[in-house]
């Protein structure tokens, strides 16, 4: 019994250095997302760290609609963002579950 809480608790240790080398890896991942008619593009990282945003000329001349522009596309690249790394976060925490009796409703 004591050989298998070893092994858990290195299972879990080693799952727990897997999702911190996975966030650091998120902060790496571009993810650019643009408004529907491509006036607006952003770059965020799937970390949800803001790396570029480009702006065309014509929507310097409305400030509202610029300022709606930039909420709709920030808000669908974080959007983006956010699915990408609870996906990638959740896999590595699966993959590193140790085997626990009774438990095993939770690996689906």
């Amino acid at each position: 019994m004591f050989g298998d809480m070893m092994g858990m608790m290195n299972k879990l240790k080693e799952t727990q250095e897997k999702v911190e080398a996975t966030k650091e890896r998120m902060k790496s991942v571009l993810i650019d997302e643009q408004s529907s008619d491509g006036l607006l593009k952003i770059t965020i990282t799937a970390a949800r760290e803001i790396k570029n945003i480009s702006i065309a000329d014509e929507l310097m001349e409305d400030k509202d609609q610029l300022e709606d522009y930039l909420v709709l596309t920030l808000n669908k690249a974080i959007k983006r963002a956010s699915d990408i790394n609870e996906a990638e976060l959740a896999a590595v925490a699966k993959d590193g579950m140790p085997d626990i009796p009774g438990m095993d409703m939770f690996n689906q």
